[in-house]
């Protein structure tokens, strides 16, 4: 009885020894201010068309993206260059080189 107790004791420990190996270090900087929902919801309805948010546009602007946004009650206040870089963020990475077959 007592060699299981040492035993889950000592795994006890080792999990916390790991947790606090794990964790972040302090980092300097503002916090996140924007959940991840948050942005795949911006992200979302950005490949809407405009028209189907009652704007008379053919294309979002980041500005046009951060109004639907507050609009739509996803945020409470977004910059125009948040969303910019939310969009800029979640394009595929381009090709590094050409994209024809060679013959």
């Amino acid at each position: 009885m007592l060699e299981a107790e040492c035993e889950a004791s000592s795994e006890s420990q080792l999990g916390q020894r790991v947790e606090s190996i794990l964790q972040d270090a302090f980092r300097s900087g503002s916090s996140v201010k924007f959940a991840v929902e948050q942005i795949v919801a911006i992200v979302a309805f950005a490949c809407e068309l405009p028209a189907s948010s009652g704007r008379p546009s053919s294309h979002w602007s980041p500005g046009a993206l951060a109004a639907e946004a507050v609009k739509r009650g996803i945020v409470e206040t977004i910059s125009p260059r948040s969303v910019g870089r939310f969009l800029k963020g979640s394009r595929p990475p381009t090709a590094p080189g050409p994209v024809l077959a060679e013959q």
